[in-house]
Order: C-alpha cells, then sequence, then structure tokens
C-alpha cells in the first residue's frame, strides 16, 4: 500500500468510519518521522495520535518496516 493511499478505520473517537492514511509530520527535518492522518478535519484529536485518539503507527507497521529498509538500503548506497 502506498503511503498516499487510504484505509477505512472505525474510530472510537467520533463513533464512525473514517479513511486513514501514513503522512509525514510537519516540518523540515528530514527525520521527523510520520503520522497517522484521519480524513476527519473537525476532530480534536487529528494529528496527534494521543489518547483517546485511537491512531498509531502500528496500524501501518508494514509500511513503516518497508520505509525503514529502503532508508536503510538509500544510505547505504549513499556511503559507498
Amino acid at each position: 500500500m502506498s503511503r498516499k493511499a487510504g484505509r477505512e478505520f472505525w474510530c472510537t473517537a467520533v463513533s464512525e468510519s473514517v479513511l486513514i492514511r501514513l503522512r509525514r509530520a510537519d516540518g523540515f527535518d528530514p527525520h521527523r518521522g510520520h503520522v497517522v492522518q484521519c480524513n476527519q478535519s473537525e476532530c480534536q484529536y487529528v494529528d496527534k495520535n494521543e489518547p483517546p485518539c485511537p491512531l498509531n503507527l502500528g496500524l501501518f507497521a508494514e509500511e513503516m518496516k518497508a520505509i525503514a529498509a529502503a532508508r536503510s538500503w538509500r544510505e547505504e548506497y549513499e556511503n559507498r
């Protein structure tokens, strides 16, 4: 799954189905990390991923592994 693609998720904070996706955190730091974003822009927990928001990076564990592998390969290639 692409980081841009969304997936459906039942959100207990808003008691409805939302679309979530993995995206880079805001800022210019190359090591700024990722957040899980939902399509509920009015939600008070949007982009925070802190309780009681049920969103967390574990929902995208496979994608995070792929990102880490690509980063590792890129760094190894650049250090040759």
